[in-house]
This record gives C-alpha cells, structure tokens and sequence, in this order.
C-alpha cells in the first residue's frame, strides 16, 4: 500500500520523476553518505585524519549496501534519524576507519548538507525547464503578436490588446523568476561542517579548511559560519520557489479562464480519452491547467512552514529542523512539478484568433472609450472629454445601442459632429508591437 501523493496512483502523474527521484529515501540516504566521504576525503587531505581510512569510508558510502529494512526499524527504535545510518557504515568500513567516520560533526551538519545537494540538483533541472518555458513564451508572443483580444481589469472589458502581450507578460515573470532563482542558487547552497553548535571546536583549528574542502568535493559554496540556528539563506531560494508558483499559479488561471465556455478563446490540448466528467460526457474541462493551480497551492502554503522553522531555539532546535528535513524536499519537488506542468501546458494550447476577435466586439464598442477620449482632450480637455464619454457609454450600456451612435450623439450636442475619430481597434494598441519585439531580441551584456 502507497501513501501519499507523491506516490499514490491516484496523483502520482502530477509529479516530476526527476525530482522525486533525487528526493527519494535512496537519493536521499547516498546525498548523506556523500557528505560524509567529503568530510572524510577533507580531512584527510589536511591532516586530520589518516588517508587509509578516509579511503576506506568513502569507498563504503554507497547506499546500495544498507539494509533499509533495519535502518527503518533502527531510527525508530533509536529515536534518531542518522545513528543507525553511522552505526552501519561502522560495520561496512571495519576498523581502524570506523574510528574515524563522522569525525568532528553533527546529525545536522550531515542534514543540511545534503539536502543542499539535493536542492542544486533539483534547481539545475528547474533552470533547464524554465530556460525551455522561455522560449516557448517567446515564440508564442511572437506568433501572436497581432492576434486581437480583449484586456479586461476587475473582470470587465478594459483596452483592446493582443494575445501576444498576454503571452509577452506570462514570458517576463517566468524569465525573472528563473534570473531570481539562478541568483539565489549563487549563496544558498551550502556545506555546513562546523559541528555540535557551529564553533569547528573538534577540528583541532583546521575546520575552515574543512569545511573549504568538503564543499569544493560537493560543488557547494563553505557555510563559512555554519550556525545550526541559521536557516535564512535556505528559505531564500525557498521564497523565490513561492515566487515561480504566484506567477504559474496566475498563468494556469488566465488558461482557465479563458477556457471556459462562453470565453473560449483557448484551449489546453485535448486527445480523445481525455475525460471531464464521468457523468457530462461533453465536458473539456481545463484538467492540466487545474491540477497546476492546485500544485501551485500546495507549494505557496508550505511557505509558512519554512518561515517558522527559521525561527530556533538556542544554538539548535530539532522542533525547527525536522520540519524543514521534510518540507524542503516537498517544496522542491512541488517547484520542480509546476515548471514541467508549466511547459506542457504552454505546449498544447490551441488559440481561438476568431473567439477573441468576437469577445473583442462584445461591448459594442465601449473598449475603444479611452481612445475616443483621448482624440477629444486635444480639443474640449481630457475632463470634458471623458464627462462626455461616460454619458455616451453609459447610455450604450444602459439602452444596448451602438457605442458609435452614443457618441456620435453626444458629440452633435457638444458641438463636435465635424470631429471625425478613428475606432479600429487595430491602432490603439499602444506600443504592444515594440514591447514583444524588444522581447524577440536576444538580451545584450
């Protein structure tokens, strides 16, 4: 029997297979033997501990040879999650190299260490999938860049824009969250090996070094003050997870709605076998865009958890460090999931140019307003102006006749029925076409 959704039938598509498998019970147990042939290797190299053993341990740290049965039944027994872990690799290295394992160091140090293993490898891969999402945003912008639609604010029809400027929007987020991330990947792996409370007190004077060595092994940056208690640079790059989720999160929600419907100007892919409902057969429902807005959730309210496990007692606090044992590998996981669901959904979407146009026309020509008001102001000033377009819109809205008529209407009592206005939607898009064309250029410098 499986619990949990990331290994439930039920819910398991939803997840990333790369990132469960860096974040597995196996992956996870290697990324804490790693750590400790590093600190072995380390401290051999300077003269902390003899070379035959550090050779030896680092030569045993390979999770294949644990029996994870007993480990399981150990830490339960022992109460702590990685003696049992120790207590084995004793037994796999013999002596003289079981004296030496773990020599000057902490659960925690092993803890942190390697889940800032785990979370390189797991950003690494997030980085590449965002990269593809970029230019998948880019194209799409790009083929769209004069496909009309109508920009709504508060729900309602607001400026005529394009599809493309949409797109270019979603495009921006995603690319500075993926520059965010990539900054906060520089300072917020890091190797912590300064033991019991973070003074390097059983290094005899060489931990620095150590610890210098150790992370230049792992591909990490040295904690240099490896306080237990610290947790801020973590949940750092944490936060900039819950940053990518907001904005996919309003990405999947743009697709729902515009997928509905009396909207329907897109769709995400549909193949037959795709179901909706199991009792309204015609349902198309927006299911992959919907499991991302619950993923992106799921992700955004485990960010507290990650806030309050910040906060430790003293120089140590395993009430604050087992949440983030565990929360850290489901935020990854999590971010990882809703960038892969991100791209896919991205991938399939199929635009309705002539569903937008439609919409576009919905309002009878009430979008185009601001553009009649900003033809007048030159003439009467934008405070009469817009006095005389709320009139004629309201009269529109109110009585369903042509927006044109209205103030055709209105501007014959101003004394404006010779003004002649332009009210294409066409040419008051702004500078929609230089905005998505300075996307399309690469970036200097």
């Amino acid at each position: 029997m499986t619990i949990g959704m990331f290994s439930s039938f039920i819910t398991r598509h939803w997840f990333s297979e790369v990132a469960i498998d860096i974040w597995s019970d196996e992956a996870t147990l290697q990324a804490w033997l790693d750590v400790e042939a590093a600190l072995a290797l380390a401290q051999a190299k300077l003269v902390l501990i003899p070379p035959e053993p550090a050779e030896r341990i680092a030569a045993c740290c390979d999770a294949k040879g644990f029996d994870y049965e007993r480990l399981s039944k150990e830490i339960a027994f022992a109460q702590h999650p990685f003696v049992p872990v120790l207590k084995q690799l004793e037994e796999l290295c013999g002596e003289p190299a079981a004296g030496f394992i773990h020599w000057g160091a902490t659960t925690q140090n092993i803890f942190d260490t390697a889940i800032a293993l785990q979370l390189k490898k797991t950003h690494l891969h997030l980085i590449a999938v965002l990269e593809r999402t970029e230019e998948r945003l880019k194209g799409l912008a790009f083929e769209h860049r004069q496909t009309l639609q109508a920009g709504r604010t508060h729900g309602q029809h607001a400026l005529p824009m394009t599809f493309g400027f949409k797109v270019a929007g979603w495009h921006e987020e995603i690319r500075r969250s993926r520059e965010r991330l990539a900054a906060r990947g520089k300072t917020s792996f890091l190797a912590y090996f300064g033991g019991a409370i973070g003074t390097f007190a059983a290094m005899d004077g060489k931990g620095r070094a150590v610890e210098d060595e150790a992370a230049r092994l792992l591909g990490l940056q040295p904690a240099r003050l490896p306080l237990r208690s610290s947790f801020d640079r973590v949940t750092d790059y944490l936060a900039a997870l819950a940053v990518l989720a907001g904005s996919i999160h309003k990405i999947a929600q743009d697709i729902v709605f515009m997928q509905r419907s009396e909207i329907g100007e897109i769709e995400e892919a549909f193949h037959m076998g795709k179901v909706g409902s199991s009792t309204m057969a015609q349902k198309r429902n927006p299911s992959a865009a919907l499991v991302l807005v619950s993923l992106c959730r799921m992700l955004e309210g485990r960010l507290p958890m990650v806030l309050a496990a910040m906060v430790r007692m003293d120089e140590g606090d395993s009430s604050a460090t087992n949440i983030a044992d565990i929360v850290v590998g489901e935020i990854a996981v999590l971010a990882a999931s809703i960038a892969e669901g991100a791209d896919r959904v991205l991938s399939g979407l199929h635009v309705n140019a002539e569903k937008m146009r439609r919409n576009l026309d919905l309002s009878r020509g009430l979008i185009l307003s601001e553009s009649a008001m900003m033809q007048l102001s030159p003439r009467i000033g934008r405070h009469k102006a817009h006095h005389l377009l709320y009139e004629a819109a309201q009269r529109t809205a109110m009585e369903g006749t042509a927006f044109s008529q209205t103030l055709a209407d209105a501007m014959k009592d101003a004394g404006l029925a010779d003004v002649e206005l332009d009210l294409s939607p066409d040419d008051y898009l702004g500078e929609i076409g230089e905005i998505i064309e300075d996307l399309c250029t690469p970036r200097r410098g």
